[in-house]
């Protein structure tokens, strides 16, 4: 006699919680911040945003296709290890092939140390050795102090003097005049000055430390002081040597190495990495998601799949945090060569190992039916016959373009007003855990506004947010704006799938709000991260931001005008009746039949 197999609903839920709580974690140490590394590498924001909108296409095309393939050859598990494990090892990598633009690293770190801790970082010596390629100092100004001359009885005023000193590398003249009294000891010692400044000027060949040094220092008795720009203009020779040498990189290809200068070579390792990044990481959700799915479908308790994404919300929360907060707290280089950047790959790194470990633990039920396999093909019929699904797949397109621009170079943004990592992190954590507190209150928000006043309340909280962005005038200014979130990403979701779940077949709801997530919104996402860095390139962060918020209240426009005209199918969800108490239905045959189908009119009626 056979034994029945127990199913532990709590247990799998459990194991998949913790899964998704580490692998949320890791996550969110690298994913927001990662533009930022590419900003350390020297790459322009047209670059950035190729490189983001390939990795979102490889997530259009990889993850459905990868995990097809292993739903169909029972390989989910495999392939849920090797994508963690390649995770890992990606994070890693890009710790030590690419080299970072030091100047741009120091100029963003040293805002978040004191200002007595910027000389004593480790790689500060050789900014105030070599100095910054942009002509800006980003250590502490040596202000040397001014001679004190000895009173004098000669007291003839002098209007106007002038002053001429003559650069060493530029041969521009610096003219200084000087409208206060003063004596004649002084004008001696000034035309003393000035004239070996001019016998300095006529051998620009002979450079060293020690003339750099004897020039600075008659420069500084005649009152010329250490400017940031006399000091730029004063680089030792051996400048570019040195900068050449910490951002060369070798490609192993001689007619690329012809070919491409630095930037371009350090964008091909990038693209390549990214790519084969992508291609490993991408079906890992989709596979997960599926997966859990799935088992839960297989005992009759899907309704409880939707709680999941709260533990990886909540790890999303405690990883962009923990990172941060550790950061803030170290030097700019933790040694002569390791940037403290390289800790968001260390932890995105370590918890995608942690979370190798949960992995053979996951719930995962291989079923013996074939015929899910064309029920992505069915979601994509079902969009194309509805036009509400149509409008929510044009809406869903539009924000996953908005919201990429958003988390491309809204960091950037933060740092031009001078934001450190630590006011990042809790935006993005203020952000996320908002939407975990509304979704506590979704059914008394779908009770007060109809699926189409969410919708539109979500995209208008979301232009609200993108004409703040453009005006961020200090770095916690960014944070109060982020409680908008819940609305504009977290209830704007909840909307479309309770859209989704009244129109779609039955057994399709889940494939159709994988095609709406996975595809539309990936697509939006790759089309607007390829256009925000050109625009970002030709007019600025600001007016991509305020061009968004626009686009946005156009369509809202639209999508008011559009949708009352729309043909409206009504559909009663059949399983959700069936999954009803019994309790609540009247005794005899007739009095049920009426009770369910009026209670599931009124049902539809008050959606729309």
């Amino acid at each position: 006699m056979s034994v029945t197999k127990q199913w532990d609903i709590s247990r799998a839920l459990a194991i998949a919680g913790l899964f998704h709580f580490f692998h949320g974690i890791g996550k969110f140490c690298l994913i927001p911040f990662l533009t930022i590394f590419f900003r350390y590498l020297g790459l322009s924001p047209s670059l950035v945003g190729v490189i983001i909108g390939l990795r979102h296409i490889v997530h259009v095309f990889a993850a459905p296709l990868c995990s097809c393939m292993a739903r169909s050859n029972s390989k989910r598990r495999v392939l849920i290890t090797t994508s963690l494990l390649v995770s890992a090892g990606a994070g890693l990598a890009f710790t030590f092939f690419l080299p970072l633009e030091r100047d741009m690293v120091l100029r963003h770190c040293n805002v978040s140390l004191p200002w007595k801790e910027k000389l004593t970082t480790p790689g500060a010596l050789d900014m105030e050795m070599y100095g910054p390629e942009d002509n800006a100092s980003f250590l502490v100004p040596q202000v040397s102090p001014t001679p004190q001359v000895a009173p004098s009885n000669y007291t003839e005023p002098v209007e106007n003097l002038t002053m001429e000193a003559t650069t060493m590398e530029t041969g521009e003249t610096l003219n200084m005049t000087l409208t206060s009294p003063v004596p004649t000891e002084l004008l001696e010692t000034n035309s003393l000055h000035q004239k070996k400044l001019k016998q300095s000027a006529s051998k620009p060949k002979e450079k060293s430390p020690t003339h750099k040094d004897e020039v600075e220092e008659i420069s500084s008795d005649v009152g010329l002081g250490n400017s940031s720009e006399s000091s730029s203009e004063l680089k030792p020779p051996n400048q570019s040597v040195h900068k050449k040498k910490v951002r060369d990189l070798t490609l192993g290809f001689p007619v690329l190495e012809n070919l491409l200068d630095n930037k371009h070579k350090i964008f091909l390792v990038v693209f390549v990495m990214i790519v084969v990044w992508s291609m490993f990481t991408a079906p890992l959700k989709w596979t997960a998601d599926d997966s859990l799915y799935e088992y839960l479908d297989f005992v009759d308790a899907t309704d409880r799949h939707g709680k999941v994404w709260i533990w990886s919300h909540m790890g999303a929360c405690i990883g962009s945090c923990a990172i941060v907060f550790l950061i803030e707290n170290l030097n700019c280089f933790l040694t002569a060569n390791i940037p403290r950047i390289y800790l968001h790959f260390y932890g995105y790194s370590a918890f995608m190992v942690v979370t190798v470990i949960l992995s053979p633990f996951y719930p995962i039920h291989v079923s013996k039916k074939t015929e899910h396999t064309n029920k992505t093909m069915k979601a994509l019929g079902l969009i194309g016959s509805d036009g509400r699904i149509i409008l929510l797949s044009v809406t869903v397109f539009l924000t996953g373009a908005i919201w990429s621009t958003a988390h491309n170079f809204l960091f950037w943004q933060m740092q031009d007003v001078g934001s450190t990592e630590l006011y990042m992190g809790i935006s993005v954590a203020i952000a996320l855990f908002f939407q975990i507190v509304l979704h506590f209150f979704r059914g008394k928000l779908f009770r007060v506004l109809s699926q189409k006043w969410t919708v539109v309340i979500g995209l208008g909280c979301l232009a609200v947010q993108m004409v703040y962005y453009s005006f961020l005038w200090t770095p916690w200014a960014v944070l109060p704006i982020q409680i908008l979130s819940a609305f504009s990403n977290g209830a704007l979701i909840w909307a479309v799938n309770a859209q989704t779940n009244d129109v779609a077949t039955p057994g399709t709801e889940r494939s159709l709000q994988l095609v709406l997530h996975c595809l539309s919104h990936d697509c939006g996402a790759s089309v607007g991260s390829l256009a925000s860095g050109f625009v970002i390139s030709a007019f600025g962060i600001p007016a991509l931001y305020q061009a968004c918020s626009v686009t946005l209240l156009l369509w809202i426009a639209v999508f008011l005008l559009v949708h009352p005209r729309l043909p409206h199918i009504k559909k009663i969800n059949y399983s959700r009746l069936l999954a009803a108490d019994h309790s609540e239905m009247s005794d005899s045959d007739d009095e049920q039949e009426r009770d369910w189908l009026v209670k599931a009119m009124k049902d539809e009626d008050k959606q729309w």
